[in-house]
């Protein structure tokens, strides 16, 4: 299991793009991803679930968050998904 720390930096005022975008790349793994914020802790792949924690936090410049996963691909998920959360690369 990897537990990371990242600062997200996407400045979307649409909160379901983003979201989406990391449904899509966290189900393309096996391993189990979530997103924490606090004591909220999301399943990465469920829409709903990103739906509220984005519609509770948001995407704003700076946010701290955590990902875990835990799985054969856990450090790969972890990459992909900071990558795209801390604006170093673009999925969508």
């Amino acid at each position: 299991m990897i537990t990371k720390g990242f600062k997200v930096s996407l400045n979307n005022k649409e909160e379901a793009r983003p979201a989406a975008v990391v449904v899509q790349l966290a189900s393309r793994y096996e391993s189990t991803v979530f997103l924490i914020d606090g004591n909220k802790r999301i399943n990465a792949k469920s829409i709903m679930g990103m739906m509220s924690l984005m519609t509770d936090v948001g995407y704003k410049s700076e946010d701290e968050l955590l990902i875990e996963a835990d799985g054969s691909d856990e450090e790969e998920a972890v990459s992909t998904i900071t990558q795209y959360l801390s604006g170093e690369k673009n999925f969508a």
